[in-house]
């Protein structure tokens, strides 16, 4: 889909020009005779990059930047002037802009600053997406067979255009083989989106799918890109594919046939190259032979199937495992110097794991966060693991005050740890989570990823 440029200025021969020129190279366009439009404009209107000009009336491009700042507007913006001055350019760039133009400007370039915003903007939120990401990979480690079985599978269909339905247990690290493949791909540059279907109220599925235009419901205060209109040129990850409600399958069906949809409430036709992977803990096979799930849809997601096994199928691979997270746990919360004796790895190795690597990645941190001394023993280990109690220093230190660490940050890992212990004793599962906590399973979700704990 071609990327839209909104042209602020106030003098109409430049909007018709630069317009025309950037047309002309691929580029949608939108114009605005002034900031206040312009500010309205993006409201109501999806926009990829701003050009915009710093002398106009009522309010000049400099107070127009620092508008889109205070609105927490992310929108890549170049400034441009017929009054150029390095004070002028400092200034616009402190107050947020990438790049300063002088005026008459350039066609090359104009491309140029164009496409290195729109490029510095899409390594910005992937840099983002994989600092998120840093230290979880570790769920694909191991020397089991059915571990290195999966890793060539993956390398086998990453390279293809196939969509793949990725089905396992809870915990399992879905996600992180949905992301491999992606990594491996020729999509590898474009992004890779995300979005939990079980996450997303019923009713507002569609437009997170689609996006939506102004005012097509009630709170849509403005045009919005849906996870297919971002995933363009790149991969989209559905999770928990299994509980997508019927009425959103037969559109995503649509979708996955011709590559076309239309934003709730609006007209328009959009056309997207996007790889979809999807994932699921359920049998969709009963689920289309009880009538729950489409079959058409099945078989258009179930081109590669690949399946995460359970932690039980490779207990071998547990101590590699537990040293990986217990590197990430210790990061996370500034615990230097911790380790796993032999004794406590081994007692890590005799437990089942119902939550699989998830629950082992919990475990860990679990233990760096609530136990005394460097060095972690088996008996701490059994009184961390679900039917064990905690007993001694370390169910004092979960709730006392710690020196140099804020009363916010300690609520917080109590909280981080209460939730991470009732998904353990509920083996994963969010639904059961939540109606253990009190909690409906969308707070549940987000909960999650304000105390950033790992769903994959």
């Amino acid at each position: 889909m071609p990327k839209t440029v909104l042209i602020v200025d106030d003098e109409k021969n430049i909007l018709v020009t630069l317009s025309r020129a950037l047309s002309v190279e691929g580029y949608a366009t939108e114009v605005a005779g002034s900031a206040k439009i312009a500010l309205e404009k993006i409201a109501a209107t999806p926009i990829d990059a701003i050009l915009m000009d710093v002398q106009m009336p009522e309010m000049d491009g400099l107070k127009a930047l620092e508008a889109l700042r205070e609105r927490s507007i992310e929108i890549p913006v170049v400034m441009m002037s017929g009054h150029g001055t390095i004070d002028t350019a400092v200034e616009a760039v402190r107050r947020g802009a990438l790049d300063f133009l002088e005026k008459p400007v350039g066609t090359e370039r104009l491309l140029v600053t164009l496409e290195n915003a729109l490029r510095y903007t899409q390594l910005q939120a992937a840099n983002a997406d994989l600092m998120a990401e840093a230290g979880r990979q570790v769920g694909l480690l191991g020397e089991a067979p059915a571990i290195t079985r999966l890793r060539a599978l993956i390398d086998k269909a990453a390279p293809s255009e196939g969509r793949v339905l990725i089905t396992g247990e809870n915990g399992t690290g879905k996600e992180l083989v949905a992301r491999a493949i992606h990594e491996g791909s020729i999509r590898r540059g474009g992004p890779f989106v995300k979005l939990n279907c079980a996450a997303v109220p019923s009713e507002l599925i569609e437009s997170e799918l689609f996006g939506h235009e102004k005012g097509a419901f009630t709170g849509a205060v403005g045009a919005r890109k849906g996870k297919f209109e971002l995933a363009d040129g790149g991969t989209l990850f559905l999770d928990e594919v299994g509980d997508m409600p019927a009425s959103m399958q037969a559109k995503l069906l649509r979708v996955l046939q011709e590559g076309e949809f239309e934003r709730v409430g609006g007209s328009q036709t959009f056309t997207v190259d996007v790889r979809v992977v999807a994932a699921t803990n359920q049998d969709l096979e009963a689920m289309v032979a009880e009538g729950a799930f489409r079959e058409d849809l099945y078989y258009r997601l179930n081109v590669v199937p690949l399946r995460t096994p359970a932690l039980r199928e490779h207990p071998g691979d547990i101590p590699e495992l537990a040293e990986a997270f217990l590197a990430e746990a210790t990061r996370r919360n500034r615990r230097k110097g911790v380790r796993l004796s032999p004794e406590a790895i081994a007692a890590l190795g005799s437990y089942p794991y119902p939550g699989n690597v998830r629950e082992l990645r919990n475990i860990v941190e679990r233990l760096v966060i609530l136990c005394d001394g460097d060095t972690v023993s088996a008996a701490e280990v059994q009184a961390l693991l679900p039917g064990g109690r905690l007993s001694g220093q370390a169910a004092s230190t979960a709730s006392l005050y710690r020196e140099g660490v804020f009363l916010k940050d300690l609520v917080a890992e109590a909280e981080r740890a209460i939730v991470l212990a009732a998904l353990d004793a509920n083996g994963g599962n969010m639904t059961d989570t939540a109606r253990a906590l009190g909690l409906e399973r969308s707070h549940l979700y987000k909960k999650c990823r304000a105390l950033d704990i790992d769903r994959t």
